[in-house]
């Protein structure tokens, strides 16, 4: 057997390795208290859950005797759900999502791939099969998966202007998570959320933005361009666009939860400019509550 200093050094060899991405991911989802499994429901498995009362049209055999003997009332005895899930993360690569306001924010993009790095981490120790939209990496268990998502994620980036989730690789009753800005054409998304809708998929959309795209501080003369560079505006009274485009943005948010709503999937906003842990601990429990 290896002595301490050695296995000591191979693991601080192993640790170096890690991306980048995979580090900060984990340090992000130790903001996130687990149990033994993330999905804390009723359903097929070993454990033990918890008892409820006996409802009409439960049977004989689903009673626990030994536990109804104590009171007047019949209990059932409830296992934990174990089965586990095919959960797709996609995460927007295109020109859009590189912006930032300022150089004290990350970068739409980075913020992204931290959080659905993120969610990856958690829900591998849930027990769940993960995988990347668009990229051929399919949902699998395992630390080595994690690894794959986290070098996939790091070397992604796009030349288009605003990207669009597809539909096409979500497997039927799969789960499917989507990181982006949603500022682009809202038809596709409507058309990939409703075709997953008929395949019985379910998830949640989170829209990232920076500050500086909620706040529109502009005034005066200012060039608007694209990130990509194919859109581009001059206008010498910035200021007087404020009140269109925040109601504009307004629209576009109402939008996309009326859209959720519609097809039984979950919307939230995350600014740059604010902590991930909170949006991260939003999308986990999304997650459970979808059935």
């Amino acid at each position: 057997m290896s002595d301490p200093a050695t296995l000591r050094a191979r693991a601080e060899g192993l640790a170096e390795a890690l991306p980048p991405l995979l580090a900060d991911a984990e340090h992000l989802a130790q903001a996130v208290l687990l149990g033994e499994h993330g999905r804390r429901r009723a359903g097929a498995g070993d454990e033990f859950w918890q008892y409820r009362p006996a409802h009409a049209g439960d049977t004989a055999r689903m009673v626990d005797w030994r536990r109804s003997g104590r009171t007047d009332a019949h209990f059932v005895r409830e296992k934990e759900w174990q089965a586990a899930q095919s959960v797709l993360l996609w995460v927007d690569d295109s020109a859009s999502m590189d912006f930032s306001g300022t150089r004290t924010h990350p970068s739409k993009a980075a913020r992204a791939r931290v959080l659905a790095m993120a969610i990856a981490v958690l829900l591998t120790r849930g027990g769940e099969r993960v995988g990347l939209a668009g990229t051929g990496l399919p949902p699998r268990r395992g630390p080595l998966q994690l690894l794959r998502i986290a070098e996939t994620l790091a070397g992604a980036g796009g030349a288009a202007d605003y990207g669009a989730p597809d539909a096409r690789g979500m497997a039927p009753h799969s789960r499917v998570v989507l990181f982006s800005d949603f500022l682009g054409d809202p038809g596709p998304v409507e058309k990939t959320l409703t075709e997953a809708a008929d395949r019985g998929v379910k998830g949640a959309m989170l829209q990232i933005l920076d500050p500086t795209e909620e706040a529109f501080p502009f005034d005066g003369r200012t060039i608007f361009e694209s990130m990509g560079g194919s859109l581009r505006h001059e206008t010498l009274k910035a200021g007087d666009l404020r009140g269109r485009y925040l109601d504009r943005l307004a629209a576009r948010k109402a939008r996309l939860a009326d859209l959720a709503r519609a097809t039984g999937w979950h919307y939230s906003t995350h600014h740059t400019g604010e902590p991930a842990q909170a949006s991260l601990l939003w999308l986990y429990r999304a997650l459970e509550r979808v059935h």
